[in-house]
């Protein structure tokens, strides 16, 4: 079988390095590659991009922008990692457990808007919830989410890796308190809700991980709803699923009622607990922010559209 032609534009960010990391070892596709000091100049990277089969963009919104316009040839499948396509027309949303309808968009589609990390974890619970009925669609979700400072780009990681830092980075800290998230759109429109969540990112002392918590109170129900059965609802939501395992009701007492945000690190899937009691119910998304949240969300989609196994080169165990 002839190699699929893999080019990576932006290859120097943490999720165009993790790519590269999930293509060690494989023998099915042949990397495109730039000489470094033509890698911002737009001629050779149209050249790259036009005789690739697929293109991941690992770019800044405008820079991402710009080079999806330098593509020409109809058959290059453009992935595209930044903010900038997903919720734009003509684009399909690379989360492809979400439903039968989603994976064969993306398995058709030369334009694959990568999803952002909060916004998985987040759209991973939301999605279900609407979708099924079990809340409606112009419920008030409120959520807030934990994560490894990797996902601030390499500005922040710089900082935090540095021996005379503030001692401020030794806490985790909250931000976009103005409830103006980058990743708040996509959250919104792709789970289906009327208004956005209420939503509050915390960035912590740690490299890399994730997890999402959405809030519930029995009141935002359609139907009588126990932490049990909305724990069967996920799990028939995902059920076959590679990338998404929702775990045991109770599956907490594993790690003596604690879940660390860092436990998936390295890791390419993604859990879903569900916890509480019948009046309040907490359901939290695990998962690693630079693997399920990025790097491995682009090559699955990837491998997805050319009919290979979706899980190969991530890593699972």
């Amino acid at each position: 079988m002839e190699k699929k032609k893999i080019f990576v534009d932006g290859s120097e960010g943490t999720t165009g390095l993790r790519i590269f990391e999930r293509f060690e070892g494989r023998n099915d596709i042949e990397i495109l590659k730039i000489d470094s000091e033509l890698r911002k100049d737009p001629t050779e990277r149209a050249k790259l991009i036009n005789a690739s089969d697929v293109t991941f963009l690992c770019l800044p919104d405008a820079a991402a922008i710009e080079a999806a316009s330098l593509c020409t040839n109809p058959d290059t499948v453009i992935i595209d990692t930044s903010t900038a396509h997903r919720t734009s027309e003509g684009w399909v949303y690379g989360m492809p457990e979400l439903s039968a309808a989603h994976r064969e968009a993306i398995k058709n589609s030369k334009r694959i808007a990568n999803p952002g990390c909060h916004a998985t974890g987040f759209i991973a619970l939301a999605y279900p919830l609407v979708a099924r009925g079990i809340i409606s669609a112009d419920t008030r979700l409120c959520s807030f989410s934990l994560s490894g400072y990797s996902g601030a780009g390499k500005k922040a990681i710089a900082q935090y890796d540095d021996p005379k830092r503030d001692k401020e980075l030794d806490s985790p800290r909250q931000y976009a308190l103005g409830q103006q998230h980058k990743h708040l759109k996509e959250m919104q429109q792709i789970s289906g809700l009327k208004k956005a969540p209420l939503f509050s990112p915390i960035i912590c002392d740690y490299y890399s991980g994730m997890e999402v918590t959405v809030f519930l109170y029995k009141e935002m129900f359609n139907k009588e709803m126990s932490p049990e059965s909305l724990c069967n609802e996920y799990k028939d939501a995902y059920m076959g699923s590679q990338l998404v395992r929702v775990r045991d009701f109770g599956a907490e007492a594993e790690t003596n009622g604690f879940l660390g945000a860092n436990n998936l690190s390295g890791k390419d899937y993604l859990e879903i607990f569900v916890t509480g009691n019948e009046d309040r119910i907490v359901v939290t998304s695990r998962f690693d922010n630079l693997g399920k949240g990025a790097s491995a969300a682009a090559v699955q989609s990837m491998n997805i559209v050319f009919g290979f196994d979706e899980t190969t080169g991530l890593v699972m165990e």
